[in-house]
């Protein structure tokens, strides 16, 4: 059974999120695949990220969304649920704006046809593995994992 979600996940989530800020984001209406999307960070933000995309790109329309991450380390994986909403604050959309994101978007941030989008996280399943030394010998050899010591598995707000 998994447990709610405290201020040490949360935080370590965040952080390993910020080293690998790659999401597979799909509409929950929509047919099709997830694709990956490179989130933008905010530390002044509660339960948000930001994506930039072209205006026909299959989430651009926004609604109800998943997002699926597993970071660089594999040492964090989640599920996030929530909406994508455009964002419209052009202050927000300056401060994400940098160098990665004008190579995606050479045409610049004041493009017709590029949307920032929003995604208000409502909801997170996170799991977090930290195997240690032994744990990735019992891996190595065979050996059962004790899932007491591999890792939390945690719902709630990030």
């Amino acid at each position: 059974m998994e447990k709610q979600m405290d201020r040490e996940i949360r935080k370590t989530f965040w952080n390993a999120f910020h080293s690998s800020p790659v999401v597979m984001m799909r509409l929950n209406e929509a047919a099709g695949h997830a694709e990956p999307m490179t989130a933008q960070l905010d530390k002044e933000a509660h339960h948000a990220i930001w994506f930039f995309a072209k205006r026909g790109n299959r989430i651009a329309r926004g609604g109800k969304a998943m997002g699926q991450v597993a970071t660089l380390r594999h040492d964090v994986f989640a599920s996030l649920s929530g909406t994508l909403v455009e964002e419209t604050d052009a202050a927000v959309r300056t401060k994400h704006w940098s160098h990665a994101t004008e190579a995606w978007f050479p045409n610049g941030k004041d493009d017709p046809n590029v949307v920032m989008l929003r995604f208000d996280i409502d909801d997170a399943e996170v799991w977090t593995a930290h195997i240690g030394v032994k744990g990735a010998f019992n891996l190595l050899t065979g050996r059962p994992i004790d899932p007491a010591t591999a890792g939390d598995h945690v719902v709630g707000a990030v």
